[in-house]
């Protein structure tokens, strides 16, 4: 989990005694590949890189985004250790990538087209049986065309259920959640959508969560 100025894991405060959402490396290491085994200097080598959040903004915004990246003192990352194996745990997705059901209310984009330092702060859940063809992604930071061909780059719901299949979880949750991310002000977010969440991941008796930055 990041805790970046920029608001994509506003979940810091939220998540202790509530849900697990460390990084599970056992899981990581097949969401994407799931019959592919890594080596655990491999692994740890992927995590050390570092992704530029500021690649597609132009000049100014990036200079104006970074300059305010460094305000305010870095908050602290709890830490909540699972309290059972990863293959009894029964999993939830957390994507920061705006994903919506084709039939469900789509995010409001012109928030942050009016507002930059502001955007949608609702979210969306996404039944544990999620195809590419049932949703589409709203989030204004990212080539979306990707995540239309294959919704696994921002919500593998499909590898979360070949783990399951493996064995490697207990069972993918019923419901995954998506919120736009990018979300520069995220006061509203944290007030509304993130404590709505994590009620009804409790309602569901979820042991785990996967967090998708996006």
């Amino acid at each position: 989990m990041r805790d970046n100025r920029c608001g994509a894991w506003p979940w810091g405060a939220y998540i202790k005694d509530n849900v697990c959402a460390t990084p599970v490396l056992s899981l990581h290491k097949y969401l994407m590949h799931p019959r592919q085994s890594f080596s655990w200097d491999e692994i740890i080598g992927l995590m050390a890189k570092t992704v530029d959040s500021y690649r597609f903004l132009d000049a100014i915004t990036k200079l104006t985004m970074k300059h305010w990246a460094t305000l305010g003192a870095p908050r602290q990352i709890l830490w909540t250790p699972l309290a059972k194996p990863i293959s009894q745990c029964t999993v939830s997705l957390v994507s920061s990538a705006a994903v919506a059901l084709k039939t469900d209310r789509p995010f409001d984009q012109e928030i942050e087209r009016r507002d930059p330092w502001f955007s949608d702060p609702s979210y969306r859940v996404l039944p544990g049986k999620t195809a590419t063809a049932d949703a589409r992604v709203y989030h204004l930071h990212i080539n979306t065309s990707f995540a239309q061909q294959d919704l696994n780059c921002v919500m593998p719901v499909e590898r979360l259920s070949q783990l399951e299949a493996l064995g490697e979880i207990g069972r993918s949750a019923a419901s995954h959640y998506s919120y736009m991310g990018y979300t520069v002000r995220p006061e509203a977010l944290l007030r509304g959508a993130v404590p709505r969440i994590i009620g009804q991941l409790r309602q569901e008796k979820v042991d785990a969560v996967v967090l998708v930055p996006v």
